[in-house]
């Protein structure tokens, strides 16, 4: 028996132990992915932090849904502390905050603006007609530019946006009573203080 017919089954065995390897690769690294988003799973959606959070609300100018008056500009948050509602009529989820919209634009919270998301504007027209208009003006985003500049993940979600023009907080998912009370009416008053106080 040769030096060489040693070192052949030698070879053989690292070439099979490094294609097991190359197969198992993609297996691990699926298995990691797998767990990290497990473990994200557990995470509280409006906890995810927005890249927009103290910076100025994006240039955009966009038409309103159709049968409303008023379409929405970056213009028209400034001056006044407001909501910005990414909403669309095929999102399920925009029905179960819908009743918590409708009273805070009776009572004059804040002025609640609402931005079509990937929507057929005649479809949201129909919506907002079926189940109330909470908003004082509204914008058609339909290839869904301008929620992209957001740092828009899907609809709903709401943006606090103070009376500069710089967004506070910004809530993804529905709207909930919880929500609602604990952090956003709150802000809304505190950024009003604010906004006085640097007036005076």
């Amino acid at each position: 028996m040769t030096d060489g017919d040693l070192a052949g089954p030698a070879r053989s065995g690292r070439t099979g132990l490094t294609r097991r390897a190359l197969y198992a690769a993609p297996m691990v690294v699926f298995a990691g992915a797998a767990a990290l988003f497990a473990s994200r799973l557990g995470i509280n959606p409006d906890r995810i932090p927005s890249a927009l959070i103290g910076k100025s609300i994006p240039t955009f100018n966009l038409p309103p849904v159709p049968g409303r008056r008023l379409g929405l500009s970056a213009g028209d948050l400034y001056g006044e502390v407001s909501l910005g509602n990414n909403f669309a009529s095929w999102g399920v989820e925009r029905r179960a905050e819908h009743p918590l919209l409708m009273p805070l634009s009776r009572e004059n919270v804040a002025p609640i603006h609402g931005i079509d998301y990937e929507d057929k504007p005649e479809d949201a027209a129909r919506f907002l007609d079926a189940m109330g208009d909470p908003y004082v003006r509204t914008g058609v985003d339909r290839d869904s530019r301008v929620g992209i500049e957001w740092g828009v993940y899907g609809v709903p979600e709401t943006f606090v946006v103070g009376s500069d023009g710089v967004i506070a907080y910004k809530h993804i998912g529905p709207l909930t009573g919880a929500s609602l009370s604990e952090t956003i009416l709150p802000l809304i008053e505190r950024l009003r203080r604010q906004a006085s106080g640097a007036a005076s």
